[in-house]
């Protein structure tokens, strides 16, 4: 039967994420989840399609501070400041209102990255709803993520697109929040509802896959795969191929290492 087998959270876009044993959703996903950002000169924000060297920062949410490391940098820890200075940041078409985290956040990422930055976190009360011609249910909303509050893949989709690369790539060039265990590769393509514990998720567009997934997370190098090697059986007629499920949930509650996934609903394949 198929379960989870692990779960990941990612506080800032784009950065290094961490493995979690209970992960806790909110309305947004799982709690803390792209709830900071980092921007540029007019408040564009900064990935690792243009900035590769965020897959090296290493956030960690400590007693309401986040704790920031990264090569080369001194450790620095920021209170989260849910108040303060307000800037809106496009997140592909949306624009987003965020808090700016002050001047030492700023500092840090400007002296890491080479360029004037700003560290933002998603406000409070600010609603980013969902892509409607996706959401499974009015209200359904996201943080910082590029569309969707969660991304779940399959380890033996892992599995099939290693088998095809001449390198292997880890799981963490993907950025999931849920990797499941014990289905067939692409699987994840194939349902359409499923339940984890008292968690109902709706699966409901494939996660298109851009240059993200050439930089290598454990040294911020890009390369040329596994984009190219995707693009050979994984287009389906779309402008860039498809990796993992995006989903919502239909509730808050928690989400936890090792529990069973039951299908309840199926699709075709992608």
């Amino acid at each position: 039967m198929p379960y989870i087998s692990s779960l990941h959270v990612y506080p800032i876009k784009s950065c290094a994420g961490h493995e979690l044993t209970r992960a806790r959703l909110d309305a947004r996903g799982i709690q803390g989840d792209r709830s900071w950002i980092v921007v540029g000169d007019g408040d564009a924000m900064l990935t690792q399609r243009d900035k590769p060297a965020l897959a090296l920062v290493r956030p960690s949410l400590e007693a309401g501070e986040l704790a920031l490391s990264a090569p080369g940098m001194e450790d620095l820890s920021v209170p989260r400041m849910e108040e303060g200075d307000l800037r809106t940041v496009d997140v592909w078409g949306d624009p987003c209102d965020g808090i700016d985290q002050g001047n030492d956040a700023a500092d840090w990422f400007s002296t890491y990255l080479d360029t004037s930055c700003r560290l933002l976190h998603f406000k409070p009360d600010f609603v980013r709803p969902v892509d409607p011609d996706y959401a499974a249910r009015p209200g359904d909303q996201v943080g910082f993520a590029d569309g969707f509050p969660l991304l779940m893949i399959s380890e033996a989709s892992l599995a099939d697109l290693n088998a095809r690369l001449e390198e292997p790539v880890r799981m963490n060039r993907f950025r999931p929040n849920v990797v499941v265990a014990d289905c067939p590769p692409y699987a994840e393509d194939t349902w359409k509802r499923v339940r984890a514990g008292d968690i109902e998720l709706d699966l409901v567009k494939p996660c298109g896959r851009c240059a993200t997934v050439l930089v290598e997370q454990e040294s911020g190098t890009p390369g040329k795969e596994p984009l190219s090697t995707l693009a050979t059986y994984r287009r389906f007629g779309r402008p860039s191929p498809s990796f993992g499920h995006n989903a919502v949930h239909r509730s808050p509650g928690v989400l936890e290492a090792g529990a069973p996934i039951q299908i309840l609903d199926m699709r075709g394949a992608a």
